[in-house]
């Protein structure tokens, strides 16, 4: 697949274009906000699998918290330093997925970068899904892009995931084919297609293209165990009709 960009994802994104597009999203928030509600559960055990418990750790909401008031004021290189820089790997994992579940791209992005600039960090797919799910629902495809294509330059292949969260990007902003060549692409890779690859598709395809969503459903019953239950619960048909992709 060829991307649309011509540099490598830095983090001047913050300081030049990404900054005028979040602008214009009006996602800065004013000096005088009032801090956010946020609830914290029970602290989980340090060895708790990274970037995957189900509640963030108090410290790791409390860096959230503090990054998200000082998003708007000159106070935020002072909380990368202090707050992130103490937090556990762990928490720091968690902080980030608590900044992409509250759609806060700019916040993201600052601690995806502090994390690739920190002497520990090892190229972990789980960051690069997160952030290509983050930027294609704020449709900032190319963005998604270079993410995805960094993934491979950092040493690591993308998996059934990755795939099925740029094929959702392409969706976003109804670029089907992008999106069919990405699962073609995924396909030719070894990965394999799961049922949310296909329920993402088939969606999308049968309200653009009818014919490459019959191919599509074809293919389910290759790469699914029971392609006919997968049909049923999303209340589709199984079609035999097959053409060209």
């Amino acid at each position: 697949m060829k991307s649309t960009l011509v540099g490598p994802l830095q983090l001047h994104f913050l300081q030049l274009g990404l900054r005028q597009n979040l602008t214009n999203r009006s996602l800065r928030c004013g000096t005088a906000a009032p801090p956010p509600n946020i609830i914290c559960g029970l602290r989980k055990g340090s060895n708790r699998p990274l970037g995957l418990s189900r509640v963030p750790s108090n410290e790791a909401i409390q860096a959230v918290q503090s990054l998200k008031l000082a998003k708007s004021t000159s106070k935020m290189e002072d909380v990368i330093n202090t707050k992130l820089g103490r937090l556990l790997k762990a928490d720091l994992f968690d902080a980030l997925s608590e900044l992409q579940r509250q759609n806060e791209l700019e916040l993201s992005l600052q601690v995806f970068k502090f994390m690739q600039n920190e002497e520990w960090f090892e190229p972990d797919l789980r960051l690069y899904h997160g952030m290509i799910m983050l930027m294609g629902k704020n449709k900032m495809i190319e963005m998604a892009e270079e993410v995805f294509h960094k993934l491979r330059k950092d040493g690591l292949e993308p998996d059934t995931r990755a795939f099925n969260e740029m094929m959702g990007a392409y969706l976003q902003v109804d670029m089907i084919e992008r999106a069919v060549e990405t699962y073609r692409l995924m396909i030719a890779s070894g990965c394999t297609p799961d049922e949310l690859t296909f329920k993402i598709l088939i969606k999308n395809l049968e309200k653009f293209r009818e014919e490459f969503a019959v191919v599509v459903k074809k293919d389910c019953n290759e790469y699914l165990d029971n392609p006919q239950k997968f049909f049923n619960d999303n209340g589709q048909k199984l079609t035999t009709k097959v053409r060209i992709l």
